[in-house]
Order: C-alpha cells, then sequence, then structure tokens
C-alpha cells in the first residue's frame, strides 16, 4: 500500500449556475427564478411580501416536509416516458417537444446515477453546447477556461455523446453524423465516408469516393441515401419556430460630458433575496430533517444569487467594452460601425471567447438609436486591411444609391469606385453580394 497525495480541480455547482445564468435572456431569467421559487422556500420574489403569515409551527413543519416530498415526485413526473417521445401522442402540439434541448438532456442525465464530480461536468457540457448541439470549444479550451482536469472532461464528453438526441456534444457535423450511424449500428461505406469523404459526397465526386474506398459508385449511391435520412442539427427539434418573443432591454447606454457609460436596465436589484422567515426557522429548528432540507436549499438559493451578479457583471463589463469600441456608432450612427470580434474583447477582458458568446446571447441594449442585440455590434471588415465594417459599408452603398440618377443607375463596378473614394474601397464582387443580400436589383432592374 503506498499513500499518495494529489491536487484536482471540481467543477462547483456555483461555476455551473455561472454558465447556466449567463446564456439566458432576460425573460428566461425571470422565468428560471419563478420556478425556482416554486420548489425552494428559501426563494423569496421582490414582489411578494417580506415573511409569510404566522402559522403554527406544526403547520410549517408539515409544509416543509411537503415541499421535500414534492420535490421527490417532481423529479419522478419530469421524467419523459414512452407516451412523450410517441409522435402520435402529439398530434396537435405543434409536432415539438415543449421544452429545450438543455432540459430534456438534464432530464437523462438524472436517470443515468452518475458520480457526482462526472454528473456536474456533463452538466457544465451541455450548457456549452450551441442551440444546434454541437459543442464548438474545444475540451482543451474549457479545460484551461474553468481550470477542470482535461481527463475528466473527456469522460464527461463521452457520456453526453450517449445521449439523446443521437450526434449532441459532436464538434462538427462529420462526427455528429457518424455519431448517428454508430448508434443505430451503420457501418461500412456510408460511415467512411461521412468520417472522411462528406465534402466530395456534397461534390458528387462518387467516382473519386468509390475508387479510395475500393467499392462501387452504386454503393456510394446507397450510403447518400442513408446519410440524407439523419439529423445535421440535433437540437433543431427544440427550436420553435412560431414562438413570439417579447424584447426587453438588458443594458441601456446613457452619455454624460461626453463619456458613454453602460448601465443594467433593471438597475442592480437582484431578481429574489432570502427569506429572512425560513432563514430564521432554520436557526430555531431542532428536526434534523427539515434543517438538512433548509440547508440544502439555502445553499442552493445563494449559488443562484451569486451566479447571477456573476452575470450581471460579466455583462456590463462586455458591454462596456462594445461601447467603447464602436463609440462612432452612438455618435453619428451605423455609418461609423468598425470591425469587431468576439476575441478582442475576450482578450481585453481576460475572459474566454466563449464566456463573452454567451454573455450577448439574446441580450439587448436601448440607446438612442434604438434597440441592438449585443451581438449585432460584432461585424466583418468589408475587406482585407480595412477598418470599416460590412454594415458600415452595406449603409454606405445604400446611400449611394439613393443618391444615384435613376434614369442611369451605377453599375456595380462604378458603385465600387464611387464607395472608394469615400474611403471604403471594396471589390465589385463585394458590391454585388453586399446589393443581392440586401435584396436589390443590379443597375438595368433599378433603371427608371
Amino acid at each position: 500500500m503506498e499513500l499518495q497525495q494529489t491536487q484536482t480541480q471540481k467543477l462547483s455547482q456555483r461555476q455551473l449556475y455561472s454558465v447556466e445564468l449567463l446564456r439566458l435572456s432576460t425573460l428566461e431569467l425571470e422565468t428560471y427564478v419563478r420556478e425556482l421559487a416554486q420548489e425552494n422556500p428559501m426563494v423569496e420574489l421582490e414582489e411578494s411580501s417580506l415573511a409569510p403569515q404566522a402559522q403554527g409551527q406544526d403547520d410549517l413543519l408539515g409544509r416543509l416536509r411537503w415541499l421535500e416530498d414534492n420535490d421527490r415526485q417532481n423529479w419522478f413526473y419530469q421524467h419523459f416516458s414512452d407516451e412523450e417521445l410517441d409522435p402520435l401522442a402529439r398530434i396537435g402540439t405543434g409536432g415539438g417537444l415543449e421544452e429545450t434541448l438543455v432540459s430534456f438532456l438534464c432530464r437523462q442525465l438524472d436517470r443515468l446515477r452518475l458520480e457526482e464530480g462526472t454528473e456536474r461536468l456533463v452538466r457544465y457540457l451541455i450548457y456549452c453546447l450551441d442551440d444546434d448541439g454541437y459543442l464548438r470549444t474545444s475540451l482543451g479550451e474549457l479545460s484551461c477556461q474553468g481550470a477542470i482536469p482535461l481527463p475528466g472532461l473527456e469522460k464527461a464528453l463521452a457520456v453526453l455523446k450517449t445521449l439523446e438526441p443521437a450526434g449532441v456534444g459532436a464538434v462538427g457535423l462529420s462526427e455528429c453524423l457518424a455519431l448517428q450511424l454508430e448508434r443505430v449500428g451503420v457501418s461500412g461505406p456510408a460511415l467512411a465516408i461521412v468520417r472522411d469523404h462528406l465534402e466530395a459526397l456534397a461534390k458528387r465526386h462518387d467516382r473519386a469516393i468509390a475508387a479510395k474506398l475500393e467499392i462501387t459508385p452504386a454503393q456510394v449511391e446507397e450510403a447518400r441515401r442513408t446519410i440524407r435520412e439523419l439529423e445535421p442539427r440535433p437540437g433543431a427539434v427544440f427550436q420553435r419556430t412560431e414562438q413570439v418573443f417579447y424584447i426587453q432591454p438588458d443594458l441601456v447606454v446613457d452619455e454624460k460630458d461626453g463619456q458613454l457609460t453602460v448601465r443594467s436596465a433593471r438597475g442592480e436589484r437582484p431578481p429574489f433575496r432570502v427569506s429572512r422567515y425560513y432563514q430564521k426557522l432554520l436557526g430555531e429548528t431542532e428536526d434534523r430533517e427539515v434543517r438538512e432540507y433548509l440547508t440544502g436549499k439555502l445553499r442552493q438559493a445563494e449559488n443562484v444569487l451569486w451566479a447571477e451578479k456573476q452575470r450581471g457583471s460579466t455583462l456590463l463589463r462586455c458591454a462596456q467594452v462594445i461601447v467603447d469600441r464602436q463609440s462612432g456608432f452612438f455618435r453619428s450612427g451605423p455609418e461609423a460601425l468598425l470591425p469587431l470580434r468576439m476575441g478582442e474583447v475576450a482578450r481585453e477582458l481576460d475572459l474566454h471567447e466563449s464566456t463573452v458568446s454567451r454573455a450577448v446571447r439574446e441580450k439587448y441594449l436601448q440607446c438612442p438609436q434604438g434597440l441592438y442585440p449585443l451581438s449585432w455590434f460584432f461585424t466583418r471588415s468589408a475587406g482585407a486591411g480595412e477598418d470599416i465594417s460590412g454594415t458600415a459599408a452595406r449603409k454606405l452603398l445604400l446611400r449611394l444609391m439613393d443618391r444615384e440618377d435613376k434614369k442611369k443607375p451605377l453599375s456595380d463596378q462604378q458603385l465600387s469606385e464611387a464607395m472608394a473614394r469615400e474611403g471604403c474601397a471594396v471589390s465589385r464582387r463585394t458590391v454585388a453580394k453586399y446589393r443581392e443580400e440586401m435584396g436589390i436589383p443590379g443597375a438595368s432592374g433599378r433603371k427608371v
């Protein structure tokens, strides 16, 4: 026997809440907190009274035991059944599962009974997935970002890839399709093609694929039919196309003494507070089960409050950098918008790019020019070496076409030359691309 001392980094519950809350929009955060208040007596919403009505000690203990039992019942009832996954049982419901990809994956995770450390890492990876179900950030980057051992993340990713829908957790299309084929036991040409020859298949280079795999073109065509039945976006079923979104600004831009500052649209007040009444009960009760129950709920409430505060701080920091970099837009309009990448903001704030991506997701900024999603301020350069963004170039192009002689409209080449004289040198092809993206016809189509 040998005694060894090792140091490991575990993903804390606070970190998990922080990742989850950072990606939520304002409305999603409100929904999250209201649902939390339904099952956690320690969570007291701002609009509710500061303390519950006085009641007898026996009644209160009975209610707390009921809440604890209800938590266990909710765990059972929230887990999906065969009927939920039956498409015939969902006729008249829009055909989709009325839940998110994250909740669907987490409910499966609850049934696996994994070790606590592994389960937390799997949940962490679930929150890192994009809406299509892909894990775009490498495990190496996630390991460095959260100071998490890479072997633990690799083990968690292997678990994630076993969940439904097949293909979640893939880093790209090729792996996504391969995971789906492996799930149903398909091998042979179809699996080999999605792994190594997917681009060639899209270009219909069937003979070249057949020669490399030593199969016939007919077998390549059969593999194509199999691949076409797969789902390239495993998370697409959870995206509601007919949902009505109500946009609330998360941030507001103010100008004072020539300085642009960003503030939270709802102030600094947290969305809920910890109930003093139940905190007092926790200190006074001698019932062991009630004390353990309230202690767990208090810890959960404090962790969520901490994560919500971190969310607000990160969001404000990201927004302030964006406003500073795009100050020309707030003073002169869209034509002054500069090229900006998320990586630039991440480096300035010493954050990971994926953190910035989650922070700006579905967050909106209110300014005198209107209401804009934060992601709108990230734009590519109009051309190589140019300091003008594509958005600004499109605005300039629209202005030039508005001023042109309608009887002799400018050609794409003439527009390119006119833009160069305005300080935005883009090619004729770029002008044509911008014009087509905006649904504007060529010179002959604009002639009156």
